[in-house]
Formats: structure tokens, C-alpha cells, sequence
């Protein structure tokens, strides 16, 4: 098992799993303050998911490549380096968020890390993936875009819509449908006519595989060979990411449609163990190594919610701000 780490650079392994733990901290000390109602509205969990953000984003260069996704998007927002303070404050509706409190858990946005979102319509975000790769193929630049969704999504119009012109138009861009197995209390098994959700690719002529997206290093080797495909021959893919949210839809979801066991047999897969077990087998870390790093990511969401708590609430003037339609 170890000697099949050799090929990856010991940074990268690091990277991963700091990533993934940094989320996992972060979702945990989010769930704590939402659940003492120290801030309010839609509060989507990303707990079980983090190898998904962790390694398709570690696969790609943000200095020429964008990132788009829904709105289980706190995973995503950490994985591009945004910092917990911002994203908290963000939840929290304070001032120092980075929508200035005004987009709150669904929105967060960091152009500047080329993080085009959080977007809270269900596959209302894809079209616009396409958009941006279009830009991208427009103006002859060397970017991808990797757009995150939700097996609820791919039966949207929306999604059909985009995936056949981004085929006709070839256009930069990865499609990564990250299976949670429910689109809200939904088994998707119930409602697709494929459940092999990757094989929807053959119909717009794209590339379509399925990848375990509770190992951190299976997405990465796969989003690194999809986005690399994707720019040399100008046709988009599809990913599946078959993956697995512990918590429920939302924090007012008790999940009660499925079982404890089911429930235990995929924390059995979880994603931070998987890495950590084998870098620990491989005598890349140790366990006083791992207790130094989740301390460190338990204290960042510690001081992220500090932060938010500190953070003033937008004045009633700015309601008006930033409004561009």
C-alpha cells in the first residue's frame, strides 16, 4: 500500500490532508454555532465529501483555472485558500464576510482566487461554467473550468442543455457530479433511468468516468488526467465522484430516510483516514504529527468563529451596494 505513494510529492500528500482536516474542523465548529443559532438560514454540511474539493482542486493551477460550484460550497471555498475567518464571517451575515454578509452560507465568491461560487438554485450554475469557458476558448487562454454539482442536479434541464452545447461548442470545461447519494431525501437510484451517472457523458460525446471520491489521490490522478484531456483535444468530460455526506441535506434534515449502518458503513470509508492510514503506513506521518495538525485546524475554526463573532453586521445603507441588475 505505501509503495504506491512513492509517485506523489510528500508536499502534496501534506497538502491533502490539511486540506481535508481544515474542512472537517471548519463544518464541525459551523454546525456548533449554527446549532446555538449564533447565525441562521440554509446551512449545507460538506462532512464526508472533503476528498472531492481536497483533490480536484490540488489538480488544477487557479493562476489559469476556475472553479464554479453549488451550494454545499464551504469544501470547495477552503480548498482554494480562502480563509476560514472570511468564509465564518460569511455565514455569520457579518461585514468581513467575503460577500460583506450579504450571500451568507450559499455564496460564497473569491474572484480573485478565480472561486466563481456558491450558487443556490439547483444546476442554475452550470450554464454559467460553460459561459466561463467560453471566455476561456475565446480568448485562446490555457484554463479549465472544474464545475461542482450534486446528483440532484443532473437531472435538471439544465444540465442536458449545457453538456450538449459545451460538446457542440468544445469548450474547456470538467463536469464533476459529486454523488452524495441523495439530492435532499431522495435515494437517486429512484429517479434516474441511469444510475451509472458518468455513462449521461456518451450522450453528448464526452468522456465519462467514475471515480471513489472517498480517496483523496484517486480524484486527484483523475481530475489531473480529465483536465489534461480536456485541454489537448478541446472536448469536455464528465466526472462522477461516487461520495457520501454524513450529515443530513441541511442542518434541518434528520436524514431519517436512511440507516445508522448505512451511515457507519461509509464512515468506515472517511476520507481523512484513508490519507492519514496510508501516509502513516508509507513512515510519512506520525500520530503525534497528525494530533500537532488537527489541533492547529481545530484553533483556525476556533478563531474563525472569534473572528465572525467580532465582525459588525452590514449597515442598513449597503443593502443597495453591490447590486449590478
Amino acid at each position: 500500500m505505501s509503495e504506491d505513494l512513492k509517485k506523489y510529492d510528500k508536499s502534496l500528500l501534506q497538502d491533502l490532508l490539511k486540506t481535508m482536516m481544515r474542512i472537517r474542523r471548519f463544518e464541525e465548529k459551523a454546525a456548533q454555532a449554527y446549532g446555538l443559532r449564533k447565525f441562521g438560514g440554509f446551512c449545507h454540511l460538506y462532512i464526508g465529501q472533503e476528498a472531492v474539493a481536497a483533490g480536484s482542486v490540488a489538480a488544477v493551477n487557479l493562476e489559469n483555472d476556475y472553479i464554479i460550484t453549488a451550494y454545499r460550497d464551504h469544501g470547495h471555498a477552503l480548498a482554494v485558500g480562502m480563509s476560514p475567518d472570511t468564509v465564518m464571517a460569511e455565514l455569520f451575515g457579518r461585514i468581513d464576510g467575503c460577500s460583506r454578509g450579504k450571500g451568507g452560507s450559499m455564496h460564497l465568491f473569491d474572484a480573485d482566487k478565480h472561486f466563481y461560487g456558491g450558487h443556490g438554485i439547483v444546476g442554475a450554475h452550470i450554464p454559467l461554467a460553460a459561459g466561463m469557458a467560453l471566455k476561456i476558448k475565446y480568448h485562446e487562454e490555457p484554463g479549465v473550468v472544474l464545475c461542482f454539482f450534486g446528483d440532484g442536479a443532473i437531472h435538471q434541464g439544465s444540465f442536458h442543455e449545457t453538456l450538449n452545447m459545451a460538446s457542440v461548442w468544445k469548450l474547456p470545461v470538467v463536469y464533476i457530479c459529486e454523488n452524495n447519494h441523495y439530492g435532499m431525501g431522495t435515494d437517486f437510484r429512484r429517479v434516474s433511468s441511469q444510475p451509472q451517472l458518468y455513462k449521461m457523458a456518451d450522450s453528448y460525446r464526452m468522456a465519462g468516468r467514475e471515480v471513489n471520491g472517498m480517496d483523496a489521490l484517486e480524484v486527484y490522478d483523475n481530475v489531473v488526467e480529465a483536465a489534461s484531456q480536456v485541454r489537448q483535444d478541446n472536448v469536455p468530460a464528465l466526472i462522477e465522484m461516487k461520495t457520501y455526506r454524513y450529515q443530513g441535506h441541511s442542518m434541518s434534515d434528520p436524514a431519517k430516510y436512511r440507516t445508522k449502518d448505512e451511515v457507519a458503513e461509509y464512515k468506515n470509508q472517511d476520507p481523512i483516514v484513508i490519507l492519514k492510514d496510508r501516509m502513516t503506513e508509507a513512515g510519512l506521518l506520525d500520530e503525534q504529527e497528525y494530533k500537532k495538525l488537527d489541533n492547529e485546524m481545530k484553533n483556525a475554526a476556533k478563531d474563525s468563529v472569534e473572528f465572525a463573532e467580532k465582525s459588525k453586521r452590514p449597515e442598513l445603507k449597503t443593502m443597495f451596494e453591490d447590486v449590478f441588475a
